[in-house]
């Protein structure tokens, strides 16, 4: 019995396919290993083709062109946030200073007060009945009546000074609001600079050393390079102006920064950016330029291409977000880009976008 149980459990042997049988089956499992590596293969996505070197080189330099919009952006807000935190900080001084004079007007409330409480609450009739000197008695009450006068102007006075106060507060808070929004474009904008810049150099970093010399030549190219080294004998042809002029000074002081590095956000003496330069230049020359492209090309008269002079201001990109001096002959001097120090440039190397002649 058991050995039946044993031979029922065993499973039968099977044969061998043969004849059509065996291609059958060889044509199903063909078609099923197939089936099975188009779907692995629909599944996998293609390997992207490394970029070539003329498309990592474009790529970096919008890279570079939107780090210097971030920039200016960044400058926006810098200059934004003192103001917010200088107005923030006067209506601090404000409030300490009208708390103060509201401490200084209880006190004298309060020591007035003391001063009638000691003094008796015997109605004053009865007190002019008891006097042995009516005219002393007479002359006490309009001490009194004055004090009452003097007590109505305090409670008048501290009732003004509680609701300026009120005001000042609320003010500072709203400006405080306002500083900590600035603030927060302000991280916004220092992020994606970095993570820009940070991208290009990753990029670039793919190069070889030919190709990136080649690039950094080509940038040079485009971005209005020249030797960093440039003097103003680089400038043939170019129209001094009048010694001693305010835009003399201003040019005086860009030449001066020649060879400088571009550091973003930077507005020297050791280093600049392109909107940093061109404010430390003005400033250097007694005139005070706002912070930015896009606000310094409002700074002054605007002026054709055709009609540059020495000192003024020309502004690059659509989005105005490049700034150089004029210094005559086609040239200017400025703070190109992230590797790239302060130099004099054709002025023709960029897409120009307008001219304003400050002073």
């Amino acid at each position: 019995m058991a050995a039946h149980r044993r031979s029922a459990h065993r499973k039968p042997k099977q044969r061998p396919l043969t004849g059509s049988a065996a291609r059958t089956a060889a044509t199903l499992a063909l078609a099923g290993a197939a089936t099975a590596g188009s779907v692995t293969g629909a599944g996998a996505a293609p390997a992207e083709p490394a970029p070539t070197a003329t498309q990592v080189r474009a790529k970096a330099d919008r890279l570079y062109h939107d780090a210097e919009v971030a920039t200016e952006k960044y400058n926006g807000a810098k200059e934004k946030a003192a103001t917010a935190t200088r107005t923030v900080d006067a209506l601090t001084d404000e409030a300490a200073r009208r708390t103060a004079r509201l401490n200084t007007a209880r006190h004298a409330l309060g020591s007035l007060a003391t001063a009638q409480y000691r003094s008796g609450t015997l109605d004053p009739a009865l007190q002019l009945a008891l006097s042995s000197d009516p005219d002393a008695f007479l002359q006490r009450a309009s001490y009194l009546d004055r004090a009452g006068d003097r007590q109505s102007g305090l409670l008048h006075g501290i009732r003004r000074q509680v609701s300026q106060i009120t005001r000042v507060k609320a003010r500072a808070d709203r400006e405080t609001e306002r500083l900590a929004a600035r603030r927060a474009e302000l991280r916004e904008h220092r992020t994606a600079i970095r993570a820009k810049l940070a991208d290009a150099r990753r990029l670039l970093d793919t190069l070889t050393a030919d190709e990136r010399a080649a690039y950094e030549r080509g940038a040079d190219a485009r971005h209005g390079g020249g030797p960093a080294h440039a003097d103003r004998s680089a400038v043939r042809g170019a129209q001094a102006p009048t010694a001693g002029s305010r835009a003399a000074r201003a040019i005086a002081f860009a030449h001066g920064a020649i060879g400088k590095p571009y550091v973003w956000g930077a507005t020297g003496p050791n280093a600049f950016d392109c909107s940093g330069l061109t404010q430390a230049a003005w400033k250097a020359a007694g005139v005070s330029l706002p912070r930015t492209t896009y606000t310094q090309i409002n700074a002054g008269a605007r002026v054709p291409r055709s009609e540059l002079a020495p000192g003024d201001l020309v502004f690059f990109y659509s989005g105005i977000s490049h700034v150089g001096l004029y210094i005559g002959g086609g040239q200017m001097i400025h703070a190109p880009r992230p590797g790239a120090p302060v130099r004099i440039a054709p002025v023709d190397q960029m897409p120009f976008a307008g001219a304003t002649r400050v002073a």
